[in-house]
């Protein structure tokens, strides 16, 4: 089974002092699925971790996901078709657009489990494919 990898899970692993860099930690280690990453929270990554710890460390941390751990998976114009469905439906929540390309990815690919620190959108957010999404960790 695929699980889907929000963003700030890889700014917690990459802060130490963030408050669940240790549940980060722990889920990299356990985390048997296949790892996937949308492609547009490379940039948002790479942004807040060059701001929280410096250039160094969202550099390390570029290095990591592009390991071979996890798959990078592009936004196809269906997803973005369904990016805005989305915003259009839940206007009053304002998603931002990482939250976004995750719901519609995730409805592309059939996936149920998102590992995310950030739960609020993701439980409000009613996927096609499922009748809720298992936030993890």
């Amino acid at each position: 089974m695929a699980i889907l990898i929000d963003t700030n899970v890889f700014v917690a692993l990459g802060v130490p002092h963030d408050p669940n860099h240790a549940n980060a930690v722990f889920a990299m280690r356990e985390l048997v699925d296949l790892r996937v990453i949308p492609v547009s929270v490379l940039p948002e990554m790479f942004y807040m971790l060059t701001v929280r710890m410096g250039y160094k460390a969202a550099a390390n941390m570029f290095s990591r996901v592009r390991s071979g751990a996890f798959n990078i998976e592009t936004l196809t114009t269906e997803d973005m078709a369904r990016m805005q469905e989305i915003i259009e439906q839940y206007t009053d929540n304002m998603f931002d657009f990482v939250d976004l390309s995750i719901m519609a990815m995730s409805e592309r690919l059939n996936i149920t489990e998102i590992y995310t620190f950030d739960r609020r959108d993701f439980r409000v957010f009613r996927p096609k494919h499922c009748a809720y999404f298992e936030l993890l960790p």
